[in-house]
């Protein structure tokens, strides 16, 4: 089923590996995925340090090798001399598109008291002072709502301050109800805020492990499909088979009601994104 069209664009999530065998890991799923030849590789960030040099080491790696690279850049805990140092460093190494976040609290942490930096918005007006257009910052948005949102319509707010303040697009949670997407498209359009909003794709390959990441960070998953991806137990050749046919499915959907591509959390394996690729004919 080939959707593909000239202006979609595919990318791809990496996280910075703790290892060298991580590393060789991250390094041969990005030669299996660069072929597909995606627009970007993102890379995640911890704030304040914990995964700080890793983050930079993957990147470092992707520009030696010529890949496009978007580093997440969370903002929580840092001042601008520092933010400014990460973004001159990146910008020496070529790179043109960040991945503009607050970043989670610390746990008992409260706002403010935390650098100088307590919004995305704040980050992405900082980095369009300072750098004009030489960066494209994507931003995070959230179909089902952010956690720590009060309300849908406070949420909606915080996400129109961060394309006012300059994001170029954004990238969404993972999600496994379209309805929920197009739903939040409505509701930009409603506020006349058109960037392109990707959805973010989270391949099933580990129940135990999608319900943890889902509890954490407000990801629904359906009860038809938790009940379906419960009923394998541990067999998780089925729950891998399963979860690339549900994906797959989604994708398509997604890719024909008109979203403007599709990102990746790869978890840094490159197989069951490449059968979800395969099977939507890209």
């Amino acid at each position: 089923m080939k959707h593909s069209s000239s202006n979609q664009t595919f990318s791809f999530e990496l996280f910075p590996p703790k290892t060298p065998r991580g590393f060789e890991k991250m390094q041969a799923t990005v030669q299996k995925l660069n072929d597909l030849a995606p627009e970007f590789f993102s890379v995640t960030y911890g704030a304040g340090g914990s995964t700080q040099d890793r983050t930079f080491a993957s990147v470092n790696w992707l520009r030696d090798n010529g890949i496009n690279t978007a580093p997440h850049l969370s903002c929580i805990g840092s001042d601008r001399q520092e933010v400014r140092e990460i973004l001159e460093h990146y910008r020496q190494q070529g790179v043109k598109r960040i991945v503009a976040l607050r970043g989670d609290l610390p746990s008992g942490a409260g706002l403010g008291s935390l650098g100088e930096f307590n919004y995305a918005n704040e980050l992405v007006a900082f980095i369009k002072s300072e750098y004009a257009d030489y960066f494209t910052l994507e931003v995070a948005a959230y179909p089902e709502f952010h956690p720590q949102a009060p309300s849908a319509q406070k949420d909606l707010d915080n996400f129109q301050r961060k394309v006012t303040a300059g994001a170029d697009g954004a990238i969404t949670q993972y999600f496994y109800n379209a309805d929920a997407y197009f739903r939040f498209l409505d509701d930009c359009s409603r506020r006349d805020i058109d960037i392109p909003i990707v959805p973010g794709v989270m391949p099933i390959t580990n129940f135990v492990q999608l319900a943890r990441f889902s509890d954490a960070c407000g990801a629904e998953i359906p009860r038809w499909l938790r009940k379906r991806l419960e009923g394998f137990g541990n067999d998780l050749e089925s729950i891998r088979s399963y979860g690339v046919d549900v994906t797959t499915a989604l994708c398509e959907q997604l890719l024909a009601g008109g979203a403007p591509g599709l990102h990746f959390y790869t978890m840094n394996q490159a197989g069951p994104t490449l059968k979800i690729w395969r099977n939507l004919g890209l």
